[in-house]
């Protein structure tokens, strides 16, 4: 698993992707939609995917002395680790704008615990749609990323909305009730996340494994 992950960030990973790993520090934007940091999180997974399209990444690591199962374990683990580390980045800038800049988002939702929670389910559906529609082919990057962004969008427009929804304020909330109501909706994302990364795994090998590279 190391050595695969390795290879992916040395050899297969698009530049872009490690722009985008720092694309956190928007949250410190005072009213900005903060949805857009997992937009960048799935961008750069698009754009490493095209990359390895034209690179022939897909065929070459194929022809590693693994099975045709760790190509696709390859590609879940670059993308777990980009959405992850961007995830990361983002909570000192993110701990940076509650003590500075606390007076709330008038666009959407904070950058608090249920911020991460849904955008871990973000990232989850995106994962679970776009990584088994790619590997139907192992080439069709474009029509996997179009499919995968429909749910996406618009569960970032839900998460957006929802704050200014009357009785829903908690979600946007910074104070400690408020974040300790959220700490439920952090650990579903994280569960989330889990499971739909396994299951995309298992579907996406499963698919991969009828394709003639």
């Amino acid at each position: 698993m190391y050595n695969l992950l390795y290879k992916e960030l040395r050899l297969a990973a698009h530049p872009s992707l490690y722009v985008f790993l720092f694309m956190g520090a928007l949250v410190l934007i005072p009213a900005y939609p903060y949805g857009i940091v997992f937009f960048f999180g799935m961008l750069g997974i698009f754009q490493t995917m095209m990359y390895g399209r034209e690179t022939r990444d897909i065929y070459f690591t194929a022809l590693l002395p693994i099975p045709k199962r760790g190509v696709v374990k390859a590609k879940l683990l670059l993308a777990a680790f980009a959405q992850l580390t961007e995830l990361a980045i983002s909570l000192p800038f993110a701990f940076l704008r509650t003590c500075y800049l606390a007076g709330g988002n008038p666009v959407g939702i904070e950058a608090n615990l249920a911020y991460y929670g849904i955008g871990l389910m973000i990232f989850g559906v995106f994962n679970i749609v776009f990584f088994p529609q790619f590997f139907k082919t192992a080439y069709k990057a474009g029509t996997a990323f179009i499919i995968a962004m429909i749910p996406a969008t618009l569960g970032i427009i839900a998460m957006e909305t929802l704050v200014h929804i009357p009785g829903l304020g908690w979600l946007d909330g910074i104070d400690a009730a408020s974040l300790i109501r959220q700490i439920p909706l952090l650990l579903a994302g994280i569960a989330v996340y889990a499971i739909t990364w396994f299951s995309a795994y298992r579907l996406s090998a499963k698919r991969f494994s009828q394709v003639n590279l």
